[in-house]
Order: structure tokens, then sequence, then C-alpha cells
């Protein structure tokens, strides 16, 4: 086996469809913002679309998983591509006939949230079916690094195109970016596993019963649900209590910017480093988060909260490889896309809260106190999950390889497949210029891209 992820074939093509992918995204969270502008005029519209995109994602996420384990999860993601790739070429059209209506753009969302579902399960079974064992960390750190590197430059990029050529050429843009991604892995060889055909509602079972069975993970995901509904706290009330003061325009824009250069050397740092206690590291990590909280709620000088949150996103960054890494060591291959589809779940699901809870209370006491709570949370929940023996003397002992499919060699990673068309894995992890959207493990954005 190559001693670099990117000397093996199929990982190399996975990457660059994954770099591709997310360039394609880098300017659709402001296309999808002027298209509804434009076919409505009203801010509330697009609240409205995102939601329609995010409902049949949250519902259909644990069948997207039982699909990634039940089939080939190649042939499951080559089906989104082209799904999305439909979608996001039909609003393109619409935007450039020049009369956009605002119940097509949502059922495109929505459609593409749907498919979304199906596809972002099968990121870990691809990824881990693609390199050797020794080389997961490196290879999600990769990841990582090429979603950091395009959000960093990739409004700036996204932006010139949207306001040069106008959202309509975006959104086709985006939607090639799909189909060439589809197209180029469809060469790639993936590992794959016998699952053992049962009901639906037994797989479902099965996956969930994975999760609680296993300790570390189930109190971790509390602590990332946590973590979620503070950052769409900070989401939320941020922009309020920095862009109003002297200056604030330049400070929120530093934040951003500091965010995203803090996930970018995160991401860089998880790829060379190898701690011995991953989870307990990572989780630490994550606590920080509480830091430019706290300096947001008590309106510090905005150098320290730009600097905090830099130092926060490092800690995102640092934990994402190292959580997907963890998870593919430790949890067997045949129940990988379902367990991964309730750790999205439980990702999304938090959301919600706190973009509505944050704004309620805000209104109530203002916005200092929503912030203080959501520090004093993340704060509080990581060191606890921390402090779980757990978590904190996990190895990621690596699981034993079950049986591969008729045909398939059991220790080749590059085995085929089987018959059937290739596809890229989905990585839901592109999405809009602010990291803050994005949430952990970058799991929020509607335009999760499924490479």
């Amino acid at each position: 086996m190559p001693s670099h992820p990117l000397r093996t074939r199929s990982f190399a093509l996975l990457f660059a469809g994954q770099t591709l992918s997310l360039a394609g995204d880098a300017a659709v969270p402001v296309a999808l913002t002027l298209a509804v502008w434009a076919a409505t005029g009203s801010s509330g519209a697009l609240a409205l679309v995102l939601t329609c995109a995010l409902v049949p994602k949250m519902l259909l996420l644990p069948l997207g998983g039982v699909a990634g384990d039940r089939f080939d999860p190649r042939t499951v993601a080559l089906a989104t591509n082209v799904v999305r790739a439909a979608g996001q070429a039909f609003v393109g059209l619409e935007l450039l006939g020049g009369h956009p209506h605002l119940w097509q753009i949502a059922a495109a969302e929505a459609v593409g949230g749907a498919a979304g579902a199906f596809a972002m399960p099968t990121t870990s079974p691809l990824v881990r079916g693609t390199v050797d064992e020794s080389q997961l960390l490196r290879a999600n750190a990769l990841i990582a690094s090429a979603n950091g590197a395009v959000r960093l430059g990739g409004p700036a990029i996204g932006g010139t195109l949207v306001l040069t050529a106008g959202p309509g050429w975006a959104f086709l843009l985006d939607g090639a970016s799909f189909a060439v991604c589809a197209a180029l892995l469809a060469a790639i060889r993936v590992r794959r596993v016998r699952v053992p055909r049962s009901s639906i509602v037994r797989d479902l079972k099965e996956g969930w019963s994975e999760v609680r069975s296993r300790d570390w993970y189930a109190s971790t995901l509390v602590a990332h649900g946590v973590w979620n509904g503070a950052a769409a706290t900070l989401a939320t009330l941020g922009p309020s209590m920095v862009i109003g003061e002297p200056g604030g325009r330049g400070a929120w824009v530093a934040l951003m910017q500091t965010g995203a250069v803090g996930l970018l050397a995160g991401s860089l740092l998880a790829g060379r480093a190898r701690p011995r206690r991953p989870l307990l590291a990572s989780t630490l990590g994550l606590a920080t988060y509480a830091l430019p909280l706290a300096l947001l709620a008590t309106s510090a000088p905005s150098w320290a909260t730009v600097t905090s949150y830099g130092l926060a996103l490092a800690g995102l960054g640092f934990l994402g490889p190292v959580w997907d890494t963890s998870v593919m060591t430790a949890v067997p291959e045949q129940v990988l896309a379902r367990v991964t589809s309730y750790d999205w779940l439980i990702s999304i699901a938090a959301m919600p809260l706190g973009y509505t809870l944050a704004p309620l209370a805000a209104s109530v006491t203002g916005p200092g106190l929503p912030l203080g709570v959501a520090a004093a949370a993340v704060l509080t929940v990581c060191l606890a999950t921390a402090a779980r023996p757990s978590v904190r003397h996990f190895t990621a002992t690596p699981t034993s390889t079950p049986a591969a499919s008729p045909g398939t060699p059991e220790t080749a990673p590059e085995a085929t497949s089987g018959a059937g068309g290739g596809t890229g894995a989905p990585t839901g992890r592109a999405g809009g210029p602010d990291p803050v959207l994005n949430m952990f493990k970058n799991r929020s954005t509607v335009h999760d891209k499924s490479f």
C-alpha cells in the first residue's frame, strides 16, 4: 500500500472530485439568496426555501444510512449526484430565463435535500474503502483541509462570479460540478462488505443499537449536539453584538476570515498529529468554542473575540478528521453508513433549536444572556464528556473487517465493488462562505456535496 493516500488511485480521484465539488458550491449560498430575492423580494422567503431543503433531509437521513449499507455506496452516491445536478441546472436555467418562481426554487431545493440525505451517509464507507487503515486520519485531514481552503478563498471567488455573470450561472456551475464529479469517480474501486438483508425497520434499529452500545459514541454526540445549538446561537445573535458597534462590519468580516484560517489550520494539524487519546484531545478542543461565546456575551474588545474565534475553529478543524477516523476505525464497516447517518441527524436536528430559541430569549433578556448560557453549556458538556472513562481512554481499536462481497478480496481497499456505475462520495461538508453557518463538522449547510 502506498505511503500517502493520494498515491492510491481511487482516493486520489475521490479527493480530486471532492475539491472540485467544494469549489462548485462556493457561490451557491450567495446565488440562492439573490435568486430568492429576485423571485419574491422577501427575506422571509429565504427561510422557507432553506426549510424546504432541511426538512426532507432530516426525515430521510436514517433511510439514507440503510441504503448506504445495504447497497453499493458508489451507486447510491451516483444517483444523488445525477439528481442534484439536474436540480441545480433547473434552477440555473429558470434564473437565466428571467422569470424564476419561488415554488420552483423551493421544490428544487427540497429534492436536493432529499438526495443529500442518501448521499451524506456514504462518505465514511467510501473513504474507508479506498485507503488503508493506517492512512485514514491523513485521508480525512486532506479532505477537511480542502474544505477549509475553499472556505478561505471560495466566498470571494463565488461572490465575484455571482456579481459578474449572475446567480443563474452559479447554479449551472454547481450542477456541472455534480455531473463532473460523478463522471470523474466512475472509475474508483471500493472494497465492499457483505451486509445481510433484513427489513428496513430492523436495519434502522440495528444502526441505532450500534450507536447506543458505544458509550463513547453516544456521550460524545451529546456534546456535538450542544455545540451545534451554541453555534446556531452565535450565528443568530453574534452579528447584532458586533456589527452595530463602530467598525463592526469590518470586525465581523475579520472574525469570519480568522475562523476560516483556524478551521484550515486545525485540519492540517490533524493530519500530522497522532494523539494517543483522540476523543479526549478533540473534545477538549471543541470546548474552546465557549471562549468566543463568552467574549461576545460580555462585549469584550473585538480583537479578543476574533482571536478566540480563530482558536475555537481550529479546535473544530482538528476534531473533524480525528472524529471521522475514530468512527471509521471503531465501527464495523457493514453498519458504518447507518451509524454515521444518526450522527448527521443529531448534528442537523440541533440547529433549528438554536435558530429558534436564541432570538426568542434575546428579545426578552437581550443577546448577552443567551450567548452566555450557550458558552456555559458548551464548556460544561464538553468537559463532562471528556471526563467519561470511555471517552478519556478511547484509542480507536480497529474492528475486524467483515467478509467481503463475492469476488472482492478482503485485504485490498482497491478491490472492485462489482458491476455497476461508480461515483464519488458525498461530503456533506461544503457550503456557505460563513464558517459559523456551517456548524459542527460542516454538516449543517443545505448544499452539501455528494462526492
